[in-house]
C-alpha cells in the first residue's frame, strides 16, 4: 500500500514554511490529520511502550469507518485527498464551454463511471465481446494470442510481460517475463493450509461460481468452471517464486536470449504472443523466474483447451465485476470483504475517482497539482532533502564497521540519488486516450491499452528518467534502485507528515523521518546491491559485505519475534528492507534536526514546547505517522504479503534500537524501549 507508509513506499519541507493552499478547497474538505497532544496517553510510560503512550489515546477515540479496512495516517489524509480530487472531477464532468481536452477526458472517465443508470443497465453485455473471442477460440496456440490481446486492454492472466530497466545497463529498457495469474493475495493462500488459507481458497469458489452465474453459466457449469479456475492458480502457485525470495534482485535476474526464452516453454508460444501484443521484434530479454516457464509449461500441455479457456474467462470476468452492473459490484465487494475485513463498500463516488486517478492519474494529477501545491513548494522540499542527505553522508562517514573504499563507493552513490518532488516535470499525453460518457468498460479498456502499449514500446530505447511511478495526488513516497532516485508526490506533503503550523521537531519526526526512511532504501539490503546508474553491481569490499549482512540479520531477528495478528510472527526477511529504512531514516532526520539545533544562534530551536523538547517531539511526531487500527482480516493478509510491518512496530522497533531515543525519555537498561542487544546498520 504505501512504500514509506509506502507504498512505500512509497517528503519534506523546511519546518519553519509550509505550501501554499488556496481557500477553494480548504473550505469544503476535512481538515487535515495533524498532530495533537490529545493523541498521548499520560497514564503510559514512554520507556515501557512509546507507541502506547504517543497514540493511546488517539486508538481509543478512533474508529475505522465501515468502508476502511485499516485507519492510519496515509488512509486519513487519503480520504482528504478524495474530497479535493471529487471536487476537480465533479467541476469536469459538469462539461461546459471553458472545459478544456484534459478536462474532458477525466470528466468524461469519472461521469462514465458514476453513471450508473446505464451501467446497471448493460449489465454483462460491455465484456460480452470479450468472453465471445475467448469462447472461439480454436487450439492452445490461439489461446495465447488472445491472452496477449487481454494484456492490453486489462484481463491478462497466466503471466506478465511488461518493459523495464536492463539491471545490468540501467540506461536501456529491455522485455520481461514474469510469474503471474493468481487471484488470491499470495502463492500461499494456494499452498498452505492455515484454517485462513483454506477458507480463503473456498471463498474463491464461492466468489468464482457466482460470478461464472451471472455471466450466464447454469448453477452446475459454473461450480464445475470454480474448481477449474482454483485447480489452475494452485499449480501455478506451486511454481511461483516465493515473494522472500523475490526481494533479492539477484534472484531475478536472468537475461536470455529471446530463443532461450522460448526454449524453457514451448507451449506458451511467446513469438505468437510477442507479435499479438504489439512489442518491437527484440533479441534479449530478461526471465525474472524461469522455473515458471519450465514448470508451467507443463500444465499448459496437460490440461485441456476447455479448462485453459475458463481460467482465462475467470480473468476476465474479474477483472471487470467492479466495472459492471450492481450485482457483479457487489459479488465481488464481498470476496474482498473476506480478505479487508470492510463492514460496505465505498461510495461510488470514491471508486470512481480512485479509477481516474489510475487510469489518467497524471491528467487528474495537473488539476490536483494546481489546486494544492504552492510555487514555493517545491524549493522547500528540496532544502528538506538536501539536509537529510547531508546527514546520511555524516552517517555514512561516521561508521565503523566500513572500510574507507566501500564508504567513498558510498558517498558517490549518495551524491547521484536524483530527487523528485511533487509533480513530474513533463506530463503524460493522453490525447490518444478515447473517452466516451456513457461507456465505462469501454474507457477503461482503451485506458488501459494506451498504458499498455505505452510500457511496451519502451523496449529496447533508452530509459526515461524522467518519467514517474506514481500520480501526484498520491499519498506515499518511494525509492527506485534502478532509476537511482526518491520521489515525493504532492499528495503526501500535508499533516501530518509536515504542517507548516507546527514546530521542526514534529516536522522533522514526520516528513524529516520519510525522507530518511527512503534515502535509506538506497542502502537496504536490495538497494546496496545496485550502484550509483541503477545497475546490478557489488560495489562493496567483501568483509563489508559480510558485515552489513551481519547488521541486518540482527533487524531480521529482531523483528521476526514481533507477533503481528493472533499467533503470527512477522516475517523479518519480508519486512527487512523496510525496517532498516524506517531505523535508518529515524537516525538521519533526528541527526538533521539536531544540526539544526545546534546550527540556531538564538536558542528558538532549542526550546521545549508544552513541556518536550524538539527531541521529544520529534519522536511524538514520528509515532503520530503510525497510529494505526486494522481490521484482523486485513491484518492477516498483511502478514503474509506486506513488506511493511504495522504501525506499532514501526514505532516500538524503531526507538528501542536508538540510544537517542532513550536519552531523549531518560528511558533505563532493562526497560522494554532500551534493547538489550540493540540492531544499528545505518
Amino acid at each position: 500500500m504505501y512504500s514509506f507508509r509506502l507504498l512505500f513506499v512509497l517528503v519534506v519541507c523546511a519546518a519553519a514554511s509550509g505550501f501554499a493552499q488556496t481557500s477553494s478547497y480548504t473550505d469544503s474538505t476535512k481538515p487535515a490529520p495533524g498532530f495533537s497532544l490529545d493523541n498521548i496517553d499520560k497514564t503510559i510510560d514512554p520507556c515501557v511502550d512509546f507507541y502506547q503512550y504517543a497514540c493511546g489515546n488517539w486508538l481509543k477515540n478512533s474508529e475505522i469507518p465501515p468502508d476502511q479496512s485499516q485507519w492510519v495516517s496515509f488512509v486519513e489524509l487519503d480520504e482528504r485527498n478524495l474530497d479535493i480530487t471529487h471536487g476537480i472531477l465533479e467541476k469536469a464532468a459538469a462539461g461546459g464551454a471553458g472545459r478544456n481536452a484534459v478536462d474532458q477526458k477525466i470528466g468524461d472517465l469519472y461521469g462514465s463511471c458514476m453513471d450508473e443508470k446505464t451501467v446497471n443497465a448493460k449489465a454483462v453485455s460491455p465484456v460480452q465481446p470479450e468472453l465471445d473471442r475467448i469462447a472461439a477460440v480454436q487450439d492452445k496456440r490461439v489461446l495465447i494470442e488472445e491472452l496477449a490481446h487481454l494484456r492490453l486492454v486489462g484481463g491478462g492472466s497466466l503471466f506478465n510481460f511488461y518493459s523495464a530497466s536492463d539491471l545490468h545497463n540501467a540506461d536501456q529498457v529491455i522485455a520481461y517475463i514474469d510469474q503471474g495469474g493468481l487471484s488470491l493475495p499470495d502463492r500461499d493462500y494456494y499452498i498452505k493450509d492455515d484454517p485462513d488459507k483454506v477458507a480463503m481458497r473456498q471463498h474463491l469458489v464461492e466468489y468464482a461460481t457466482q460470478v461464472f452465474t451471472l455471466a450466464g453459466q447454469t448453477p452446475q457449469q459454473a461450480a464445475h468452471s470454480a474448481q477449474t479456475v482454483l485447480v489452475v492458480e494452485t499449480l501455478l502457485a506451486v511454481y511461483s517464486m516465493d515473494r522472500t525470495k523475490r526481494r533479492d534482485p539477484k534472484n531475478r535476474d536472468h537475461k536470455m536470449s529471446r530463443d532461450e526464452a522460448l526454449a524453457l516453454g514451448p507451449n506458451f508460444y511467446l513469438n505468437r504472443y510477442f507479435t499479438a501484443v504489439g512489442a518491437p521484434n527484440f533479441a534479449q530479454l530478461n526471465v525474472t523466474n524461469p522455473d515458471f516457464f519450465k514448470q508451467v509449461n507443463g500444465v499448459l500441455e496437460s490440461q485441456s483447451l476447455d479448462s485453459l479457456k475458463t481460467y482465462v474467462t475467470w480473468h476476465v470476468l474479474n477483472a471487470a465485476a467492479p466495472w459492471l452492473s450492481q450485482t457483479f459490484v457487489d459479488a465481488n465487494f464481498k470476496f474482498q470483504q473476506n480478505l479487508t475485513g470492510q463492514k460496505e463498500i465505498q461510495a461510488r463516488w470514491k471508486r470512481c475517482v480512485n479509477l481516474t486517478d489510475r487510469e489518467l492519474g497524471e491528467a487528474l494529477g495537473q488539476r490536483y497539482v494546481d489546486l494544492t501545491f504552492g510555487s514555493e513548494g517545491k524549493q522547500r522540499m528540496l532544502k528538506m532533502v538536501d539536509a537529510l542527505e547531508k546527514s546520511l553522508a555524516e552517517d555514512i562517514h561516521d561508521l565503523s564497521w566500513m572500510s574507507d573504499e566501500t564508504k567513498k563507493q558510498a558517498k558517490v552513490k549518495l551524491d547521484a540519488i536524483r530527487n523528485k518532488i511533487g509533480y513530474p516535470e513533463v506530463y503524460r499525453d493522453y490525447s490518444s486516450v478515447v473517452i466516451k460518457s456513457d461507456d465505462l468498460l469501454g474507457n477503461v479498456a482503451r485506458a488501459n491499452e494506451f498504458e499498455s502499449k505505452r510500457v511496451i514500446a519502451k523496449i529496447d530505447k533508452p530509459l526515461d528518467r524522467k518519467e514517474w511511478g506514481m500520480t501526484p495526488p498520491t499519498v506515499n513516497a518511494y525509492y527506485s534502485g534502478s532509476f537511482n532516485e526518491i520521489v515525493f508526490p504532492a499528495g503526501i506533503l500535508q499533516p501530518p507528515f509536515f504542517d507548516k503550523t507546527m514546530d521542526d521537531g514534529v516536522n522533522f519526526g514526520g516528513i524529516g523521518l520519510v525522507i530518511g526512511h527512503e534515502l535509506t532504501h538506497g542502502f537496504d539490503d536490495q538497494g546496496r546491491k545496485f550502484d550509483p546508474q541503477g545497475n546490478l553491481h557489488d560495489w562493496w569490499t567483501e568483509q563489508d559485505g559480510k558485515e552489513f549482512e551481519k547488521r541486518v540479520s540482527c533487524v531480521a531477528d529482531e523483528y521476526s519475534n514481533f507477533v503481528a495478528v493472533d499467533d503470527q510472527k512477522l516475517n523479518g526477511r519480508l519486512t527487512l528492507g523496510e525496517n532498516t529504512a524506517d531505523n535508518g531514516g529515524a537516525r538521519i532526520a533526528l541527526m538533521a534536526l539536531e544540526h539544526m539545533i545546534a546550527e540556531d544562534k538564538t536558542g528558538k530551536e532549542g526550546r521545549k514546547i508544552d513541556g518536550y523538547t524538539p527531541q521529544q517531539r520529534f519522536f511524538l511526531g514520528f509515532a503520530r505517522v503510525w497510529c494505526e487500527k486494522r481490521r484482523p482480516e486485513v491484518a492477516r493478509v498483511r502478514v503474509v504479503t506486506d513488506p511493511h510491518s504495522p504501525g506499532k512496530y514501526r514505532v516500538d522497533g524503531v526507538v528501542q534500537n536508538m540510544p537517542e531515543f532513550q536519552k531523549a525519555w531518560g528511558c533505563k537498561a532493562g526497560q522494554p524501549m532500551v534493547a538489550e542487544n540493540a540492531c544499528h546498520v545505518w
